[in-house]
């Protein structure tokens, strides 16, 4: 999710809308409400913050203080209307991760966020896990060499557990990253749905369920899980085989005692 905050409510909602086209939630916040919101907010909500968008509002350099405290993942990026380099070396000096002039378009925003985020963790565009690369630049999957085209939410639910892989992530989580913290119009049980549709595509294609779901505790990624289930395949191939090998010779053994 990304939070765009300025004073003006045309700014804000322009920014939602355009966002949202791109299959990106944002919701917008004026200075206040932002200050209020992040000083207060739990861990697990703030860490479905992708990003926050600084606009017009004159305390943004305490602002991006706060974000920073709050989360270490989240990108800064601070929209100016005009150039000024002491505001510009201001920012950078509190905390902010880029510094844009207006107009700027949503996708060249969206690609500022994504290569922020990749150069703070050190990670590429993509990330191979078992026989599915997983792409975080808005492409499909390629799952055993071949594109998996997704609807972009189910697309985004895996992404997140990608990203998540090795953790168990609960439904709210899931939502919050997929719609927006803010989403009180959209039932969260239709995160149910995405992930069962998101499933059965994906055991389609790879031949298991690489998606664990535990009641009340939420979904993980296990793609390890395909390789454990062949070798437990392997291993009961074996064995049988070796039993089949056992009455072979004992069947052999008793026809050259009768002989």
């Amino acid at each position: 999710m990304i939070v765009v905050v300025d004073e003006r409510a045309t700014v804000t909602e322009g920014y939602v809308s355009w966002f949202s086209r791109e299959g990106i939630s944002a919701c917008g916040l004026t200075s206040g409400e932002f200050e209020s919101w992040v000083s207060a907010v739990s861990e697990s909500d703030m860490r479905s913050v992708e990003a926050v968008l600084l606009g017009e509002c004159g305390n943004r350099s305490v602002l991006a203080k706060t974000i920073r405290r709050r989360s270490t993942v989240a990108a800064i990026i601070a929209m100016n209307e005009n150039r000024s380099l002491e505001e510009t070396l201001d920012l950078f000096s509190v905390g902010v991760d880029d510094v844009v002039r207006k107009p700027i378009h949503v996708r060249e925003i969206i690609a500022r966020v994504k290569a922020i985020r990749r150069r703070a963790s050190g990670a590429a565009d993509f990330t191979d896990v078992g026989e599915m690369r997983v792409f975080f630049d808005g492409r499909d999957p390629e799952v055993k060499g071949e594109v998996l085209q997704l609807p972009r939410r189910e697309r985004r639910i895996l992404e997140y557990l990608v990203s998540n892989r090795g953790c168990r992530i609960n439904k709210t989580q899931i939502f919050n990253s997929v719609y927006g913290l803010f989403s009180e119009d959209i039932d969260e049980n239709v995160v149910e749905s995405h992930i069962s549709k998101l499933r059965k595509r994906l055991r389609h294609r790879l031949g298991y369920d690489p998606i664990d779901s535990k009641r009340y505790l939420g979904y993980r990624l296990v793609v390890d899980a395909a390789s454990d289930k062949r070798v437990e395949a392997g291993e009961s191939s074996s064995f049988a085989q070796d039993g089949d090998d056992l009455i072979d010779r004992s069947e052999l053994f008793a026809k050259d005692l009768v002989g």
